[in-house]
This record gives structure tokens, sequence and C-alpha cells, in this order.
């Protein structure tokens, strides 16, 4: 592992970046450090200043751009932190590709999905125009095999393609709830070896939706007729969907009508699918650049207390939609047509990490009316400063291409640089880097395994958990066997109430909850939010059907959820480590670092 550097960074963090991030040699050896790589990224965006402004001063807004990253207040998606500056440069991290129904169309689009997860993005498709199993093929006069048997030639061909060489494939596969193989599609992940390189989540209507309240029918229509093949129960559609996602996480929904009274562009035609987390809505050929500010790094101490630094957040997002507008302008394009659709909407993502630390640090329980209005009130702040930046840029730099006919075109509003701003990704790996607590989440659990390389354990003990624990003199092994065995501190006795109650864990928290504050950061963000709905193994089906209800009434756009223990491998896991080897591996990793 990389110890030799000047930035603070954890053990974990070194060891990530040296795996997936630090470019290397032809003999796979690291050839840079952390520092390095983070002037190395600020550099590369930095250089589009000039494109605009031939009297610009990049050397200021490089250091702008490094500072930010390098103090992990903001990091950029993986693919630029990969592959700016370097010999790809493909920077993006979200894409939608379309699928037609027909085989030149169908294999086209995995040709070109495959160009693109080997740079690193992720991609996301809508099989919905692909006729139903055993429709008419006319040119051969057989039948059709349907949108499954194509996703999993899909599924294949990602499995053989590692993105960017450094990392598994990944793609969301989405159905409308009206495609007469919906229910062959809701039940294609039951047997957790299938579609592994794939997301599925079903394209739910408005009018599915009050069908399931209702108890009304619901009709599937055959895509190449247009025509009703078969009319259900909706309500048996929709548990159906409830008891797969039930039993293994999927299929999620997406909440399609949601999304698309949101579609920032509708004269260039629906969205029909998202990227492979759900967080990101797009055209066909879309792509999107995706970045997150550290939400614990945005709290200071006055007089004794602490309190949101609003100063210090603005200028973060200054920075950060300057650096994310930037990535389109210096991004190298795989296929004309995504160059062509994401510079003429130029949307970015802006979205946080550390929500669950911020609120820790704030003394506010994440299952609380606080914790509530936080999300509001920061999520809205971020939206505003970030819309004023664009505003800004627009005057720098021109509206984006598409922006007559858009829903921003009215008279007296501003004009903007960006078809959308804000989005609140899951930030898996880049969390790690910078420390802090996944996206929205609450603390998964105070210790566990994170599972990030193939072969590879990454230990996690909550920083500000050790750091309150040792402060109360409770920290040590007893007390770290006891979090394991439990899963969680609620009810322990010999651990003070005010550390109990601020340390709930994503278990501890009832699914309510978990989608309330999905829900509040949903009110101010432009595209969608990745926030997964963890639910312990004694969940029940009936809490599965309320959360997904109660996502669509609150106004989400999609939700995920997922039971523990329901898959083989979790990517996040307990009850691996020893206690005393948690604690010998932490002293260890401290005196190495302070070395």
């Amino acid at each position: 592992m990389i110890v030799s550097t000047g930035l603070r960074l954890s053990p974990n963090a070194l060891y990530i970046l040296e795996k997936r991030y630090l470019l290397k040699n032809e003999r796979r050896e690291v050839i840079e450090t952390p520092e390095e790589l983070f002037h190395r990224v600020a550099k590369n965006v930095a250089a589009a200043d000039a494109i605009h402004n031939a009297q610009a001063n990049v050397v200021e807004r490089e250091e702008q751009f490094y500072q930010a990253m390098a103090n992990l207040e903001f990091l950029p998606n993986t693919p630029t932190l990969m592959n700016a500056g370097a010999v790809i440069q493909q920077l993006s991290a979200c894409f939608v590709l379309p699928i037609e129904d027909s085989l030149e169309s169908i294999f086209e689009t995995l040709k070109n999905a495959a160009i693109i997860q080997h740079t690193g993005g992720g991609t996301g498709f809508s099989f919905s125009h692909i006729r139903p199993r055993g429709d008419l093929v006319r040119t051969t006069k057989g039948l059709a095999s349907g949108p499954l048997s194509f996703l999993q030639i899909y599924d294949a061909m990602t499995e053989t393609i590692r993105q960017g060489g450094t990392r598994r494939g990944a793609n969301m596969g989405v159905l409308h709830c009206a495609h007469p193989d919906v229910l062959e599609f809701i039940t294609a992940k039951r047997k957790p070896e299938k579609l592994t390189a794939f997301n599925l989540s079903v394209a739910v209507t408005d009018e599915f939706m009050r069908a399931v309240e209702l108890g009304g029918n619901h009709a599937l229509i055959n895509p190449r007729t247009g025509k009703i093949a078969q009319t259900l129960p909706a309500r048996r559609i929709f548990e159906m969907m409830v008891e797969n996602a039930w039993h293994g996480g999927e299929p999620g929904a997406i909440f399609i009508d949601a999304i698309n009274r949101q579609n920032p562009t509708p004269k260039l035609g629906p969205i029909e699918a998202t990227n492979p987390c759900g967080e990101q809505p797009l055209l066909p050929y879309e792509s999107c650049n995706l970045g997150s500010i550290n939400l614990g790094k945005m709290v200071s101490t006055r007089n004794g207390g602490r309190a949101i630094d609003y100063r210090k957040l603005a200028k973060t997002v200054g920075t950060a939609i300057r650096f994310l507008d930037n990535v389109i302008d210096v991004n190298r394009y795989q296929l004309p047509q995504i160059e062509q659709m994401t510079e003429g909407n130029r949307k970015i993502g802006l979205g946080v990490m550390g929500f669950a630390d911020m609120l820790i640090l704030l003394g506010i329980p994440y299952d609380s009316e606080r914790a509530l209005e936080i999300a509001e009130d920061v999520m809205s702040f971020i939206q505003r400063e970030a819309r004023k930046v664009s505003a800004e840029l627009a005057k720098e730099r021109g509206a984006f291409p598409n922006f007559a006919g858009s829903i921003y075109d009215r008279p007296r509003g501003p004009r903007l640089r960006n078809a959308t701003v804000t989005t609140v990704a899951p930030t898996g790996t880049i969390s790690i880097i910078a420390d802090a607590s996944s996206g929205i989440e609450p603390i998964f659990a105070l210790v566990y395994v994170r599972r990030v390389v193939e072969g590879e354990d990454l230990l996690v003990v909550h920083p500000i958990f050790r750091q309150m624990a040792m402060e109360a003199g409770i920290y040590g092994p007893d007390l770290l066997q006891t979090v394991m065995q439990r899963g969680s501190i609620q009810g322990l006795s010999g651990i003070p109430e005010n550390i109990r109650r601020l340390f709930v864990t994503a278990f501890d928290v009832a699914p309510e909850w978990h989608v309330r504050i999905q829900a509040a950061f949903q009110k101010h963000v432009d595209n969608a939010v990745s926030k997964t709905i963890n639910l312990p193994a004694s969940a029940t089906v009936d809490q599965v059907r309320e959360a997904y209800v109660l996502a669509y009434k609150l106004g989400c756009k999609g939700i995920t959820v997922f039971r523990t223990g329901t898959r083989g491998r979790q990517v996040l896991d307990l009850n691996i480590w020893c206690p005393s080897c948690i604690i010998a591996r932490e002293e260890a990793a401290t005196s190495e670092m302070q070395r």
C-alpha cells in the first residue's frame, strides 16, 4: 500500500487509490502519488477555461480545483479521476443508449455499450421497444425471443468487458409496466446468479399506480402493433414486484411520469431509462458528469458548538459546478451521437456525500424531523447556488444549445449553461477516498467490511464513532465484539444515550424514514436521488410494499430496496473481523500514516 503522501487520507483511501485510480506503467506498477492524481485531474479540467477565454487564469483555476479535491471537500465521479489527463480521457459516469425493435439496433447498441464500459462508463437501456416473446417475426416467419433474451446477451458482454480494465461493468435494464413480458422481467433475477451485471427496474406510470390503488386492471400493449395483448389486475403485477424485491432486492421501480414531468428538454423526446444506480435519467445518447460535495467537511465549530458553514458550502458549489461544466469541454466522446447530445444539453449532476456524518456532527439523529429539515435546507441551498453559477456561466459562455424550447425558456427567466445541475449519486467508491458516509445514506454499520475489489475486503470503522467512543472511554475489543454481534448499539446500557441516538445504522432506521429522507432531497434535485432502502432480514413483504407506495406518494423518482442476507456475497457485510484484529490493524495503520 502507498503510504507516502502529504494528504490526510485513510488507509482504505490509499488502498483504493492504488488499486483503481493511480496511473500505472505497462508492468502494472504505480507511477503517481495521490497528490499527482489530483494535480493531473485539476490541470486537465481547468484547461477548459482557456477554450472560452484566452485570457483566463488557468493556473489559478487549477489550484482551486486541486484544493477542493485534496481537502476532500469535492470529488468528481470515478471516470474523471481515472481518465482525466490520461490516455482514455473519457470522463463521464452515466450513459443511456437506445434500443429499437430490430437486430441491427440491438447489436449496434451492444457494440456501443462495450466501447463505453471499457472506458469506465455505466450504461442504461430501455428494452421496452422490443417486441414480446412469441410475437411474429415477419422476415423469417418465426417467433420473437423477447427482450429478456437480448438482456442476457448484454449481460454476457458486460461480464466479459471490465470497465476501464479496473472495475466491473454496470447496467440498468428498464422495461415499461405496459410491456407484455413485464411479468417475466419482474422475476428475471429470482435466482441471484442471473443477470449479475444488471440492475433491473420497471418503468411505472401514474395510471398504473392509480389502478393499483383502486384495484383496477392494467393493459399490456404489444410495442410492435400498439394493440392490447392482455389485461391483468394492476395489483397482481405490483404485488409480484414487491414480493420479488423482498426476495432479492429487484426489480426496483422508476416512476417514469414523475421523471418526465421534470424533463428539461421535452421537445427532444421522453426519457425512458436511467444510469445503473437510477439517479440519472437520460435521453438516448445522453451522458452526464457527476460530482459530490462532502457535507461532513461543511460543518464548522462556532462558540463551542457546531453549525453548517453555508459560506464554505457556497464556495464549494461554485467550484464544483465550474469543474463539472469544464469536464464536458475536455471530455473525449466515444460516439458522435453522445457528443452531440451531451454538448447540446450540457447536463451535470452535483450531489452530496457525508450527509449522515454531517447530522452526527450537528448532534441530529438521522431518523428525525430535524434531519428532514436539514436535508431540505442543505439541498435547496445547493440547488440555488448551482443554478446561480450555471446562469453566470451562461453569461460567460452561452446557454446550453438546446435551451430554446426547454422548460427554462420563459420570459424574464435566467438562461442556464446546463439543462440539469443536481443529482444525488451513491458515491460508493469516492466516499471511501473521502472517508465519508455514502451519499445520503445512514451509516451502514459502525464496524463492517466493504468488498470493493475482487478478492479483497476493506475494514471500515466509522471514524466519528471511534473518536466519540474513545472520548467516552468505552472504545475497545469488548465494544467492537458486541457491536459486530448485534450489528447495532441500540439498547446497550453501557453506551451513553446521546451516542446511541446519534449512531443509528441503516437497519435501525425504519423504512418510512429512509423514504422520507430520499423524498426530502428529491424536492430540490433536478435529476434523481440514489438511495437504498436497507432492510433487516426480518423485514416483511408488507414493509416493502409500504415503502414503494410511500416513495410514489412523496414524489420520489424511483425506489430500490435491499433486505440483508438475500444475496450471497454482499458488497457490505458484518461479522468478518475479530475485534482484537480490528484494534491491531487500526493502530498499525495510524502509526504508518503518522510516519
